[in-house]
């Protein structure tokens, strides 16, 4: 629809054709936002057709969740370089929150998958999977310090990777094998995160894809040495050769109360 240049509209009237409320307009006019193109002797705002490209302007800035100080600024401003640094620095943002999502439903899913096999889970079977390559982020564990110390460097850890909390990502500890061929079972050289999505595969711990044992321990974590040993026993009966280090992550802590009904698994490259 065309209108005349020096058509006005009323409050009323400038807002239905915006589809919003007559108080949004009275509160950019407040506030200094978008001031009405007159006010007559009545009192009544009145608006032209020539504002209409400043509010949609606004209307879409307040929908990106832009702050009013800024589209203020930029109203003030209004120039290609300033609008251009607003949509980048949106669109960051926008990405960011895209990344968070996809990681959070990677999360979910991988959740529902070991809901999923906890309910069929045979818990003394010891087997042999295939797996993809993951990234990890590592944190060295300092036996001088506790293990409360070594969660708080890895939760300091996860901040670089733009994780909001420890449980955006599946967390865990690494043994190496030799230590395990040495049955130095308590003797842990790393805590890991497994990042969704990760920002740079500099410096990061690559765990190989390849043939893995897979097992299962339930119980308390001193129950985990007995647990390697059985491992360790399957694999000399079977001719298996370890490499690399062990991973163990706890796959139902969110679903259980007791240490007792705690399960971990471990997993352990074949050569």
């Amino acid at each position: 629809m065309l209108f005349e240049n020096n058509k006005l509209f009323t409050i009323g009237q400038f807002a239905a054709m915006h589809e919003i409320n007559k108080k949004t307009l009275m509160w950019y006019d407040e506030i200094g936002l978008l001031k009405p193109a007159c006010i007559k002797e009545n009192g009544y705002r009145y608006y032209s057709y020539q504002q209409s490209s400043a509010l949609e302007i606004i209307l879409m800035l307040r929908e990106l969740d832009v702050s009013l100080d800024t589209i203020k600024e930029f109203m003030e401003h209004r120039t290609i370089s300033n609008f251009e640094n607003i949509l980048q620095n949106e669109l960051t943002e926008l990405e960011h929150k895209i990344a968070h999502m996809k990681s959070i439903h990677k999360i979910l899913s991988s959740h529902q998958q070991d809901m999923k096999m906890i309910r069929s889970l045979d818990l003394s079977e010891i087997q042999l999977i295939k797996k993809t390559g993951h990234y990890l982020v590592t944190v060295d564990t300092d036996i001088s310090l506790s293990l409360e110390k070594d969660v708080d460097k890895l939760i300091s850890e996860t901040k670089k990777y733009q994780l909001h909390r420890l449980h955006d990502a599946s967390y865990g500890s690494m043994i190496p094998v030799e230590n395990l061929y040495q049955n130095r079972f308590n003797e842990y050289t790393a805590l890991y995160i497994e990042l969704p999505y990760p920002v740079s595969k500099k410096g990061l711990h690559f765990q190989p894809a390849g043939t893995y044992l897979r097992a299962f321990c339930k119980g308390s974590w001193d129950k985990i040495p007995n647990r390697y040993k059985d491992i360790l026993e399957y694999a000399n009966k079977h001719n298996l050769t370890f490499c690399g280090y062990a991973y163990e992550k706890g796959i139902n802590e969110i679903v259980v109360d007791k240490i007792d009904d705690y399960i971990t698994q471990i997993e352990i490259q074949v050569k």
